[in-house]
Order: structure tokens, then sequence, then C-alpha cells
């Protein structure tokens, strides 16, 4: 399980250096994709293949699920990190996310989430006062 939140910075070729607790899990390889709201989303390999075979049951004829497949697939890049467990963000990912210097790396449980730090800083402000106020389950029998 991914938890937590750390700022590295992307260095002057486009690689981040994982945070330490995540770096065992992810020794074995990794996807790195578009995720939703503008930031990446990483899977172990396993995560991703097991995501990869719930989405394959979606039917085909169902625009929406095409569409959601097409997006995340053509910006999947696969790869191992580094002896440093450093990986390289690939330039379309970083522009999709904004990404330049100052990141938010956060633990989403199945999977990290890669922000750019203004973006994840204006995403958590907007989204506390919800997350306080939240009245009705949004996961239900859980909260």
């Amino acid at each position: 399980m991914f938890l937590g939140t750390y700022e590295p910075k992307l260095d002057d070729k486009g690689r981040l250096i994982l945070p330490a607790k995540f770096r065992d899990q992810l020794q074995r390889g990794l996807v790195i994709t578009r995720g939703q709201e503008h930031c990446l989303f990483v899977f172990t390999i396993e995560e991703f293949e097991e995501f990869q075979t719930k989405l394959h049951q979606a039917p085909l004829t169902s625009k929406e699920a095409r569409d959601y497949q097409r997006v995340l697939f053509s910006g999947a890049n696969d790869q191992v990190p580094d002896k440093q467990g450093r990986i390289s963000i690939p330039s379309n990912l970083r522009k999709y996310a904004g990404l330049e210097r100052d990141l938010a790396v956060i633990g989403s449980g199945s999977r990290i989430e890669i922000w750019d730090l203004t973006a994840w800083n204006e995403y958590l402000n907007t989204q506390e006062a919800a997350f306080a106020d939240r009245e009705d389950e949004v996961i239900p029998g859980l909260f």
C-alpha cells in the first residue's frame, strides 16, 4: 500500500527520485500513465495488469470505455527504476500534468500519484472542506 505525501524535485533530464518508502514495491517495474485531474498515476506492474484485466471486461461497444482506455493506455510507459530509485517521466506526460520542477508524490493506496506541487496544493485546499463536511456515503458501507 502506498501512503503519504512527498515533495521531490524533477531534475533537468525529467527524472524523479522515488521516495525511499516506495522503492521496494516498485523495484520490479512500474507503469506510469495519465491520471485524472491532470496528475500522473504510477502502478506496480502487477497492479497495472489487474487494472488492465478489469478494463478489458468493459464492452467494446461502450464509447466511454473505449475513450478511457485510449487515453490511459496511449500515455502508459513501463520502466524499471535505476539503482538510485530514479524514473524518467516522458515529456508527453510531464506536459499533460504540467510538471516543471517542484512535485508532490502522494500515496493513494494501490497507486502513486505525481502532481505539480502548486496544482496539488490547490486541489487539496479545494477538497479539504468537502472532505471534512461529507455527510453522504462516498463508498457504501465504509463512509
